[in-house]
């Protein structure tokens, strides 16, 4: 008797959890929708997409997928053993692709904040090749499919090399990026008010990208870790929904700091030496982007930059009288 309510308590845990996942997810998806719109106006065109939007597209659609696979499997009771043989794989792919996915999302980013430094560009490569290896390895490697009542879940018989490593390499996937990033801009020296709260806004991205994904990682790698074949995937629902939420919020953040017109009404004004009447030429207006503590060749490649106004002023004289006067830059 009491091993049967264990299993019904934790089969209603998983429901639960499921829920709420699925609840979750077509909330954020719904509430996104201006912002996937506007993602879809700021490109040039059709044939001319940014590497952003395609990732975007990408997270939010195969994330979509992923939570459809995974519950229908475990919500349907028309199964067998013969079908579920056959679909069991689904779940397992579409996680391994999510994360992918996912992974590219935080390792350009971090490439992106550390000024596309080529070293560090090899280094998050051959990481990323690595550890995406063994996460497929490890996702599909001794799955068994689980028909209960009528529904079909994968489930991992691997004693060593299991699912749960998968969610070990993700995990040491998003510490390596997220130390990486943050370090790059705790060394920018921000000259002003708006690109210190730019700063602020990247590096908090970051970090509630790691705490959010690291909390669902470690309860997915204690339940895989376990040799209950009712509670290993309790919580995979949970970490589709929080891995599409928090990448495309990261997408999203960048594209609204990349606006123009956010760039337009958050005219940051330096001061400039003034131009004298033997040096009447003016330069176009500056994009001034986030400096480093200690500068280096090139500069840094947010995809963010701080629009800078910088006016003129001209000397002349006119017999004994002087006049000068302000011209705006041209924007």
């Amino acid at each position: 008797m009491i091993n049967r309510n264990v299993v019904v308590d934790s089969s209603t845990t998983e429901k639960y959890l499921r829920v709420a996942s699925i609840s979750i997810a077509f909330y954020d998806y719904i509430i996104t929708l201006p912002a996937e719109w506007r993602f879809y106006r700021s490109q040039p065109s059709i044939f001319h997409i940014s590497l952003s939007c395609i990732l975007f597209i990408l997270i939010r659609y195969v994330s979509i997928v992923a939570i459809a696979v995974s519950n229908y499997g475990y919500f349907s009771t028309g199964f067998t053993q013969e079908t579920c043989q056959k679909y069991y794989f689904m779940t397992p792919i579409f996680k391994a692709a999510q994360t992918m996915i996912s992974q590219v999302i935080l390792g350009v980013r971090t490439y992106n904040i550390a000024r596309r430094d080529r070293r560090i560009g090899i280094a998050l490569l051959i990481l990323y090749i690595f550890l995406v290896s063994v996460e497929w390895f490890t996702d599909i490697f001794d799955r068994t499919p689980v028909v209960i009542n009528g529904n079909c879940t994968p489930a991992n018989a691997g004693k060593v090399l299991s699912t749960w490593f998968f969610y070990l390499s993700a995990m040491l996937y998003d510490i390596v990026m997220v130390t990486i990033s943050t370090a790059h801009l705790l060394h920018y020296n921000p000259m002003s008010n708006r690109v210190e709260r730019l700063i602020r806004v990247l590096i908090y991205d970051g970090i509630g990208y790691f705490i959010v994904l690291t909390a669902s990682n470690v309860l997915n790698l204690i339940l895989y870790h376990t040799t209950s074949f009712d509670t290993q995937s309790a919580g995979a629902s949970v970490g589709y929904a929080v891995t599409w939420i928090m990448s495309q919020r990261i997408l999203i953040h960048i594209r609204e700091m990349k606006e123009p017109e956010a760039r337009c009404l958050e005219n940051v004004v330096i001061a400039r030496p003034t131009v004298t009447a033997q040096k009447k030429t003016s330069k176009n207006p500056i994009d001034a982007e986030l400096t480093p503590t200690s500068p280096r060749n090139g500069d840094m490649e947010l995809g963010v930059r701080v629009c800078v106004e910088r006016s003129v002023v001209v000397d002349y004289m006119d017999g004994s009288e002087r006049s000068s006067w302000e011209t705006p830059a041209e924007k």
